[in-house]
């Protein structure tokens, strides 16, 4: 199987091809044909902008899937991580200690 590379759009182009099949005398076919795209795109596109609050890309039912909140929760994760790390070896030694005062 080869590779085959998607090609991202801004959020702003996305938009604009919404926008302009709404527009009047335009449909998704026309706009798709002329921006080089599949006619299928600009209707995940719209689909994708009606679900989302006020027309924005980056959050779905009150997430935000933009990159600095993905990058905040993997920190964060991390974090979580470390900590659960530590608990664990002080529950260790805790018990340790416990069985050598006895």
């Amino acid at each position: 199987m080869g590779n085959k590379k998607t090609q991202s759009y801004s959020e702003q182009y996305r938009r604009e091809a919404i926008a302009r099949s709404a527009q009047p005398g335009q449909n998704a076919r026309m706009v798709a044909d002329e921006l080089g795209i599949h006619v299928n795109q600009i209707y995940n596109w719209r689909s994708q902008f009606n679900k989302l609050a006020k027309g924005q890309f980056k959050t779905l039912d009150g997430v935000d899937f933009s990159q600095e909140a993905a990058e905040e929760i993997y920190r964060l994760k991390q974090e979580i991580k470390q900590l659960k790390e530590e608990r664990d070896l002080l529950k260790k030694a805790a018990a340790y200690f416990a069985n050598q005062s006895l």
